[in-house]
């Protein structure tokens, strides 16, 4: 089972605005880019001819490991607005 059949299992409710952000000056600057491969639901990835972080904010598990992994703290995260973000099943 791949992740998206894996986030396909959980209910999101999905807000118009990101409560995720980044500067994509910094990011060209970061050697490793740990969010694009720290985060369990793929939220992040880096687009090398455009030189910007695509951000899927509407598949963030509110984990917040993003935050903590990136080496040049620079991705804004805040939990989503009340009533929208992941919806975990009890059970």
């Amino acid at each position: 089972m791949n992740i998206d059949e894996k986030l396909a299992l959980l209910k999101f409710n999905k807000s118009n605005e990101s409560h995720l952000s980044v500067d994509n000056d910094i990011c060209m600057r970061c050697s490793e880019k740990f969010c694009t491969y720290i985060c369990p639901a793929n939220v992040y990835e880096w687009n090398d001819k455009k030189c910007i972080m695509t951000i899927r904010y509407e598949n963030c598990l509110e984990c917040g490991a993003c935050k903590i992994a990136c080496e040049k703290k620079n991705i804004k995260w805040e939990y989503p607005k009340t009533e929208y973000g992941v919806k975990f099943k009890n059970g």
